[in-house]
């Protein structure tokens, strides 16, 4: 499921934003903060817009302070969903620039990090990159998930789940709406053998924790409750 809340509050880019730098993993561009000697990585799976959004670059320099080997990997090959482009429309776009090709695509880049010594890997996805994030986890490719205003995530991916899995959702989305995430949350919470954190961000819409705007310091507030709770969840579920 994908809707024009996927496309709204288009980011400016910054190709040379953020404290890490920029190199290639299994042939992919990335975005890299933290030590490359810590055995914990997270991969940070980004919207439509990309890996030099800044606000995702911000949130890696973040996770790795926290200790992590942060990988952005850029999913979408140079060719961020760009709106003032009239002959690459969104449906169109996301012809060339599917869920499936980033799960695909993200398969290497973990064997990549196994590879360096890393013993677990967690992934955070954020609208179309929830959807690589939880196909991830229905394949134990990773060893524990964050789902952030998902899109084109379905209850049946959600069944699909068997490892540590957290939702923060937004109040105000139609393409994830809360009826469907309070779905996700009961088939989660009737797996008593798998970990599950579902969270409704009341008054937000979809795409608050990485589109917001730095000078509206409420939208900062509420962003900044989400990176707390997927720290939060990666500093039980990932070690």
């Amino acid at each position: 499921m994908s809707g024009p809340e996927c496309c709204s509050n288009p980011p400016t880019l910054n190709p040379t934003g953020g404290a890490g730098h920029v190199d290639k993993i299994a042939g992919v561009n990335a975005y890299f903060s933290g030590s490359s000697h810590s055995n914990l990585a997270v991969l940070l799976l980004s919207d439509v817009f990309g890996y030099e959004a800044p606000n995702l670059r911000n949130l890696a320099d973040k996770v790795a302070a926290a200790g992590y080997y942060v990988v952005v990997p850029d999913l979408l090959k140079g060719e961020p969903l760009d709106l003032g482009n009239p002959d690459r429309p969104f449906p169109a776009w996301i012809k060339d620039h599917g869920p499936d090709k980033g799960f695909e695509d993200t398969k290497p880049i973990i064997e990549a990090l196994k590879s360096k010594g890393v013993s677990a890997i967690g992934a955070v996805g954020f609208c179309w990159g929830a959807k690589v994030v939880v196909e991830l986890a229905k394949s134990r490719l990773i060893q524990a998930a964050v789902l952030l205003h998902p899109s084109f995530v379905s209850l049946d991916d959600i069944k699909g789940v068997d490892i540590p899995i957290s939702v923060l959702a937004a109040e105000i989305d139609t393409i994830s709406p809360p009826e469907l995430v309070k779905q996700f949350e009961q088939v989660l919470a009737a797996k008593s053998q798998v970990a599950s954190f579902v969270k409704i961000f009341p008054k937000v819409s979809h795409g608050w924790s990485v589109r917001y705007n730095l000078e509206d310091t409420e939208a900062v507030k509420e962003a900044e409750e989400a990176h707390q709770d997927l720290l939060d969840w990666f500093a039980k579920h990932l070690k």
